[in-house]
């Protein structure tokens, strides 16, 4: 009997024993932010907790630029992954090769599917980007598909919808060969207030009617 009640004991206590999950074979480490951190095998990120739990899997449509010029605040500054307000930017290739970028949340949950040729982070719960759109018009004569591409910048909230569509965007040649990521002519400063930038006039300010 008490040879019994010392096998059980001892299996109750084995899982306690057992050594925590650690992650091996990591090629970099992003900073933690919002209690995560970017962690990368090869191409693929994946996000670990504060205790390194992954709690988002390695996958390879988290977005990050090695050769980022981190002074910028768009698109073309994020350098590791990292998260802001809950959304960190996802992206896949369009029209040629050409990126387009989303948001996913915390679980890994994409939240705003890629559709923006630029981005910034988000800031009290709102964000502007250059919003991406293509429609089929028909055929032409050689019977290949014809499209119209759309381009404005926007403002939009935290699960993707769009609150304010502002300029229409021209001159965005979405060739891979003469493609160039454009700057984005809407920022978001506060609640109720945007900057717009007009061609040859500078930025304008303006108040929003934004219902909170």
């Amino acid at each position: 009997m008490i040879t019994k009640l010392l096998l059980l004991t001892f299996l109750m206590m084995f899982p306690l024993a057992l050594p925590s999950q650690e992650l091996k074979g990591i090629d970099e480490i992003a900073p933690f932010s919002e209690g995560l951190a970017a962690v990368r095998q090869g191409e693929k990120w994946g996000f670990i907790d504060e205790n390194g739990t992954l709690v988002i899997d390695f996958r390879n449509d988290v977005y990050w630029n090695d050769d980022a010029d981190t002074s910028k605040s768009d698109i073309s500054g994020v350098r590791y992954p990292m998260f802001r307000e809950g959304r960190c930017v996802i992206t896949k290739n369009v029209e040629d090769g050409i990126p387009v970028y989303g948001f996913m949340d915390t679980k890994g949950n994409t939240i705003i599917e890629p559709q923006f040729l630029n981005v910034f982070p988000f800031k009290n719960g709102y964000t502007t980007g250059v919003l991406f759109d293509k429609t089929l018009k028909g055929k032409n004569e050689f019977k290949l598909d014809i499209y119209e591409f759309k381009f404005f910048d926007v403002l939009l909230d935290a699960s993707g919808e769009i609150d304010e569509y502002f300029e229409r965007r021209h001159n965005i040649l979405m060739t891979k060969k003469r493609y160039q990521v454009p700057t984005i002519g809407a920022k978001y400063l506060a609640e109720n207030l945007v900057a717009i930038h007009n061609k040859d006039q500078g930025w304008e300010i303006r108040k929003l009617g934004l219902k909170n």
